[in-house]
């Protein structure tokens, strides 16, 4: 008997201690991480490239930076802060990318959000380099950093400079390769690519290449009339003081400019490219 009122004490201080534990609120320390997804949806750690080549235009751009909170949502706002991780950084502030906000805040009842990274464009030596920017989650505000590195930290590598791409061997027309010729592609063309020749089925988008192929020739021809036929793109051509040549460049990025030089002996314009020589296919 004596043993079943033991028992019977030790059951009820058990419930009685869940019961309390049920009524107690969160109080749980949270975290904040960096929720970058490969194409199987597993976390990827590696480094994100990006190339301004690619959009000639542009004097920045922004990429969306995809944060995750671990724990539940709470009905008020939250702070949580991103910074710059030295040992992986050679991009230069304001000069390479926007400056972080000191905090960044999390909406109410919210598990996710994303913030604007601001790369910018206006460096010329980008042109001949890559530079690199390491982004961290840190302890600080509402959210601790106690998660591991691999999945508060991403590495950056961006540039404005172009590497041969495969496909261009397959297309004789083109010529031989320049970084030069390959910017002028994307602009006049109406692509960023052509068919790789050696992928299953390719022939069935060779009527597609050689189109692109004839507006990038038509292009290089007559940028003056590519410019009037397409005003949105906001190209313009400017004739440079004492000489008969000109400045090809996007009014958006001014400081890329392509020189259209004017041959006497052709009485013709062609683009120049890194290598001094006429762009011509």
């Amino acid at each position: 008997m004596k043993n079943n009122i033991i028992y019977f004490l030790l059951l009820s201080t058990m419930l009685w201690a869940c019961k309390k534990n049920d009524m107690m609120p969160y109080s749980s320390t949270d975290n904040v991480y960096l929720r970058y997804l490969d194409k199987d949806g597993n976390q990827d750690t590696t480094t994100l490239s990006y190339s301004f080549a690619y959009n000639p235009s542009l004097a920045q751009d922004t990429l969306w930076i995809p944060i995750v909170v671990t724990g539940p949502r709470v009905s008020r706002n939250r702070q949580f802060n991103l910074a710059v991780v030295d040992s992986l950084t050679t991009a230069i502030q304001r000069t390479h990318y926007e400056p972080l906000k000191a905090s960044y805040t999390l909406p109410a009842d919210s598990a996710t959000l994303r913030i604007p990274l601001i790369l910018k464009n206006t460096d010329e030596s980008l042109a001949n380099k890559s530079v690199t920017l390491g982004l961290r989650t840190v302890s600080g505000g509402d959210f601790a950093g106690n998660m591991p590195l691999a999945l508060r930290t991403k590495k950056y590598i961006f540039s404005n400079r172009l590497e041969k791409p495969a496909w261009w061997m397959y297309w004789g027309q083109l010529g031989d390769y320049g970084r030069i010729k390959h910017q002028l592609f994307l602009i006049g063309s109406g692509t960023v690519d052509l068919v790789d020749l050696s992928k299953p089925n390719a022939y069935m988008e060779i009527p597609r290449s050689l189109y692109y192929i004839d507006n990038f020739r038509i292009f290089l021809k007559d940028p003056g009339t590519w410019i009037a036929k397409n005003p949105a793109k906001g190209y313009v051509l400017v004739k440079k003081s004492g000489s008969d040549d000109y400045e090809f460049y996007s009014e958006a990025a001014p400081t890329k400019r392509f020189t259209l030089k004017y041959f006497a002996q052709v009485n013709g314009y062609f683009f120049i490219d890194e290598s001094g020589k006429q762009i011509i296919i």
